[in-house]
């Protein structure tokens, strides 16, 4: 039994590698780094700059409350030993108050960023998806892997995010 065994066995060891080689030599794999396609393009750069010009503009409305919130603690820190119980009580309900306060206002202006980050690149991100399939049709890939996601080694001949970076400016040109 095991004599008739043993030959089929070779024999399908022997059809599987083949069949694996033959499907390896058909494989067509590339490489983009979507975040530096992102960074780079124009449309991507143009975001950049709503994106840090609106930062700019919500650090600028919290840095007069900073300032007044660090005022407080300092004066806490320094007459705290001259007043009396009831007045030191009142000035750090009054810091942690208004300590929540910036706290909040912080953590608002957080998700009103993120939610202009979605809104930024959303459009760059269906672009480059578009970019990305057509250009893999185009030159027969049979897969476009994102080299920072699970992409431990490639060679960088298979990385093709120059060229998918002009493609992403042509295609976002129009819009």
């Amino acid at each position: 039994m095991i004599k008739r065994i043993l030959p089929a066995g070779i024999v399908f060891l022997l059809v599987c590698f083949a069949a694996h080689n033959s499907f390896a030599a058909d494989l067509k794999i590339a490489v983009i780094n979507v975040q530096k396609i992102i960074v780079t393009c124009e449309s991507g750069k143009a975001a950049k700059e709503r994106f840090d010009v609106k930062m700019k503009e919500l650090q600028g409305s919290f840095k007069k409350e900073e300032e007044a919130l660090k005022v407080l603690q300092d004066e806490i820190k320094k007459k705290s030993s001259a007043w009396s119980e009831e007045k030191k009580a009142e000035k750090v309900r009054e810091y942690q108050k208004n300590g929540r306060e910036l706290q909040a206002k912080t953590d608002d202006a957080r998700f009103e960023m993120k939610q202009l980050q979605d809104k930024e690149l959303e459009p760059i991100l269906k672009a480059l998806e578009k970019v990305v399939e057509k250009y893999g049709k185009e030159k027969g890939y049979t897969a476009i892997l994102d080299s920072k996601n699970g992409v431990v080694y490639f060679d960088d001949a298979i990385e093709v995010s120059d060229t998918i970076v002009k493609k992403l400016n042509e295609a976002m040109a129009g819009k």
